[in-house]
């Protein structure tokens, strides 16, 4: 099935994605326990500057300022009210800051975790939220969105109303889960589950994959799984690989990552090797990152897939659960994840 992202991937070997959100807009003055998602309605001059940081670095696609724009995140605000008018804007602002760049940049609208329980440990129900997700993503198509980016999730139950909610719009979905618990998400999901999960929603869904997490050498240990379990689909999903920029360190009173341009550049180039088309960074990724990645996969001749002793030497540890579906040994990390049996948390994570 055509759609932006296919046709973008027909005219290039992979799409550089943006960074992060929350770490860029800390820089310009957010406050901690702060709504970004307000800025768009009170300071669409910085989020706008936010949204050009990231094109003139080279993305090839930007994701708008809503990873908390749905209902749920915003009543923590008291602006459940507000889910319409804060994603038309900041879609709105992203799509002119695009169309004013002389190459092709796709905006991508940016859908995060409820950080509610589901139903039957919790009390919300997948209709309701499928509900919530398709009311902030018709708002991001009102405001011009050329696809719907679901992000950061980490239980099935989630991910399966965040994309039927998504998928209302008609515009081409893509999503992706934070892999930072011995190799699985924090609600049990594996690399090997997410594609199974895929291989659900294609030919609807464009593309699937991992993002944020404990960093880059995880992500890359994830597109290797991933690019293995998409054998077994007729017509699989283009991979996402979007991590972190390094391990997050405690500095002088604040969260700072310890990823260098140079580490990030080199995790781009890995998992274009492991099998990732769309690639960019999440949490503590600024632009300075995003050109270094830029620079380092124009005219990169792609390689073999990494081996486990390579990911570790380039980008860091991989954890226990990781290395074991690298081998096929599901036991070590516990067995496969069902989503629906699985005890369940409230989930905060914003990319930072």
């Amino acid at each position: 099935m055509k759609n932006v992202i296919t046709e973008m991937l027909d005219e290039k070997s992979y799409i550089l994605a943006d960074g992060a959100t929350g770490t860029n807009l800390f820089s310009m003055g957010l406050q901690t326990g702060d709504a970004p998602e307000f800025w768009n309605a009170d300071h669409p001059d910085r989020v706008t500057r936010h949204y050009e940081s990231f094109i003139e670095a080279g993305s090839d696609l930007v994701l708008t300022n809503t990873f908390g724009g749905n209902r749920y995140r915003l009543q923590l605000h008291q602006g459940e009210h507000r889910v319409a008018e804060l994603n038309e804007q900041a879609a709105s602002l992203l799509r002119k800051a695009a169309d004013a760049c002389e190459r092709k940049v796709l905006v991508a609208g940016d859908i995060g975790p409820t950080g509610e329980i589901f139903e039957p440990t919790g009390t919300l129900s997948i209709e309701a939220a499928t509900e919530a997700f398709a009311e902030q993503a018709q708002a991001l198509a009102n405001g011009g969105a050329d696809l719907i980016w679901i992000e950061t999730l980490s239980s099935i139950e989630e991910a399966q109303a965040a994309f039927a909610g998504a998928r209302s719009t008609g515009l081409p979905v893509v999503f992706s889960m934070s892999i930072d618990t011995n190799g699985r998400t924090m609600m049990g999901v594996t690399a090997a589950d997410i594609i199974g999960l895929a291989g659900e929603m294609v030919p609807e869904l464009a593309g699937c994959g991992s993002n944020c997490g404990v960093g880059a050498a995880e992500v890359v240990a994830a597109m290797v799984n991933m690019k293995t379990a998409c054998k077994s689909l007729p017509q699989p999903p283009a991979l996402i690989a979007k991590a972190n920029c390094g391990i997050p360190e405690w500095v002088d009173g604040e969260i700072v990552y310890n990823g260098t341009p140079q580490l990030m550049a080199r995790y781009a180039q890995l998992a274009f090797d492991s099998g990732a088309r769309i690639i960019g960074g999440c949490c503590g990724t600024t632009p300075a990152h995003i050109s270094a990645m830029r620079d380092a996969m124009d005219n990169y001749q792609p390689g073999e897939a990494p081996q486990i002793d390579q990911i570790i030497g380039e980008l860091g540890e991989v954890s226990l659960g990781a290395r074991s579906q690298l081998d096929g040994d599901m036991s070590v990390a516990g067995g496969s994840a069902s989503g629906a049996t699985r005890k369940r948390g409230r989930r905060t994570k914003r990319s930072v």
